[in-house]
């Protein structure tokens, strides 16, 4: 039980992160940026050319590498549609999305590399009589410490507050002074700052990379976002962690010939959520403000 206690926390902290990335930006500007998986596989392709130097560096350099991402396809790409309506902005994340891909592809190969990132958080340490990867408490110490700054941020500042102003109502927030470039260009820094963390813990436990590799964390982290409710924060990542949770428990307790179904039952629970509540658990009171 505490095995898989652990596990439950350290896959759902590592969903709640990715969901929270994407909130931070559905929150501000009603977009679902697909283009999130992105800023994960290339923070993962910087450790790639730097572990083997430093593991610090090779960590900073995720982190700045996904944050300059994050803020130059605001820049290049979100910031002259600002103004479309949300199908223009949903289509116009897809093609980013495909386009950095394809791009690195081209570039490094469609194969998976190897990486021996932190080999040492491969070992195991004794907890209660029970033998747990030292991997997984990182994760969950790493996890925890974020979602905690990022509720600090998001209360305790300025901007945080501007933030939270903007996610209610956009327009009312612009006329009452919060200014509309610099909130969604932090919220987009934010956003690769949780996208190289997820970067980190998530090459850390597979030892790979390559140009897909944030693709179905992002998806099922989007689904979660959507179970706890799109435009609220709390509701994106308590809706990760719950479909990273459920995960886990649903590979831990279905019999061993229906594992390989794990996702249909997954999404079968996740359909009957929303057709219960489909504003998600904890819907945004400003769902209807766009930018």
């Amino acid at each position: 039980m505490l095995q898989t206690l652990v596990d439950v926390v350290s896959v759902g902290g590592l969903y709640a992160l990715t969901a929270l990335g994407i909130g931070l930006i559905f929150g501000v500007m009603r977009l679902i940026n697909f283009a999130h998986a992105q800023l994960i596989m290339m923070a993962g392709y910087a450790i790639l050319v730097l572990f083997s130097q430093s593991v610090p560096l090779a960590i900073a350099a995720a982190a700045v590498v996904a944050i300059l991402l994050a803020l130059g396809t605001e820049r290049v790409v979100f910031r002259p549609l600002r103004d479309a309506d949300p199908a223009t902005l949903l289509i116009a994340s897809f093609a980013l999305s495909f386009f950095i891909e394809k791009t690195m592809i081209m570039l490094v190969g469609s194969r998976p590399k190897g990486v021996d990132f932190l080999p040492e958080l491969a070992r195991q340490i004794e907890v209660a009589g029970v033998r747990l990867q030292l991997l997984q408490i990182v994760t969950i110490a790493v996890s925890g410490a974020l979602l905690i700054a990022t509720t600090w941020f998001l209360r305790s500042t300025k901007l945080g507050l501007e933030m939270r102003a903007a996610a209610e109502n956009f327009r009312m927030a612009q006329v009452l002074g919060v200014r509309a470039n610099r909130v969604i260009a932090v919220a987009f820094a934010m956003s690769g700052i949780l996208a190289a963390a997820v970067a980190c813990l998530f090459v850390a436990q597979t030892g790979l990379v390559q140009p897909r590799m944030g693709l179905q964390l992002v998806v099922i982290a989007f689904v979660g976002s959507v179970i706890g409710g799109l435009g609220s924060l709390p509701g994106a990542a308590l809706g990760g962690f719950l479909v990273g949770a459920a995960t886990i428990l649903l590979q831990t307790l279905l019999p061993a010939e229906l594992r390989v179904f794990r996702e249909v039952f997954l999404f079968v629970a996740v359909a009957l959520v929303l057709l219960l509540r489909p504003q998600g658990l904890i819907p945004a009171p400003g769902l209807k403000a766009r930018v």
